[in-house]
């Protein structure tokens, strides 16, 4: 007997793969890519061209050097821009990057408030906030309410704003005051990124230290110094006295 192998039939696979059209989608068409018969033309250095024929685009494209870009497809006609793709490429690409470490390195502080906090414990989680705030962190601001100071919210609401408008020089609120369970919650961004803040204290740093056979003696109140990331931002004013407001009193 004579056996005869049959390979087994499968489906034929689709080609591009799915992964791949989705990557090639998010790219701009390029060159002979543009298959429209006119676009809206914009120059090397920004300038308006006008609506001409692809074939005038690709023309001009080619006489500099360059590419010609689809900036605006859904654009009728759609938008051409001669420039260099490789650069373009290239500095989008280092945009993202740096987005996504200021991002990964943002952090988020807590500072803990009592509806009734005294002026001092106020002043130095204010104080506290902005150092935070300086450094590029965010700042998670919470009212943790006691008892009956739940049904009022208003004065929570009106705290934080206080405190926002307090750091208003540092930063921003990027979440406006929420309840969370039997809490008040409050995110207020840096207006500098830690980047930036990290550069400005090193310069600081530099323009501070003494020069060479100079007096080692420093100010103790130096500026310079780093935030540190220490737990305490989470120190709680329980032991604070009762604001001395009306409305406190009347709690």
């Amino acid at each position: 007997m004579i056996l005869l192998f049959v390979p087994a039939r499968h489906p034929p696979t689709e080609w591009p793969p799915e992964d791949l059209k989705e990557s090639r989608i998010s790219d701009p068409r390029t060159n002979d890519r543009i298959r429209v018969p006119e676009v809206r033309l914009v120059g090397p250095a920004g300038e308006q061209i006008g609506v001409v024929a692809i074939d005038v685009a690709l023309r001009l494209a080619q006489e500099a050097d360059l590419d010609l870009v689809e900036v605006a497809p859904n654009s009728k006609p759609p938008v051409a821009k001669i420039m260099d793709y490789g650069k373009f490429k290239y500095e989008e690409a280092q945009k993202a990057k740096e987005a996504r470490r200021n991002q990964a390195n943002t952090i988020l502080k807590e500072v803990r408030f009592r509806l009734k906090i005294d002026v001092h414990d106020y002043e130095t989680k204010r104080k506290r906030a902005e150092g935070f705030l300086a450094a590029g962190d965010k700042v998670k601001a919470m009212i943790l309410f006691r008892g009956r100071e739940q049904s009022r919210p208003d004065q929570g609401v009106r705290l934080l704003k206080r405190f926002a408008e307090d750091v208003a020089e540092f930063g921003t609120i990027e979440s406006s005051p929420t309840i969370d369970g039997r809490n008040m919650v409050m995110v207020i961004g840096p207006l500098k990124t830690k980047a930036t803040a990290k550069a400005e204290a090193e310069a600081r740093r530099v323009a501070n230290k003494p020069a060479k056979g100079g007096s080692d003696v420093t100010d103790g109140d130096d500026e310079t110094d780093e935030v540190s990331p220490e737990p305490t931002e989470n120190v709680s004013a329980d032991s604070a006295e009762d604001v001395s407001t009306k409305e406190d009193k009347d709690a």
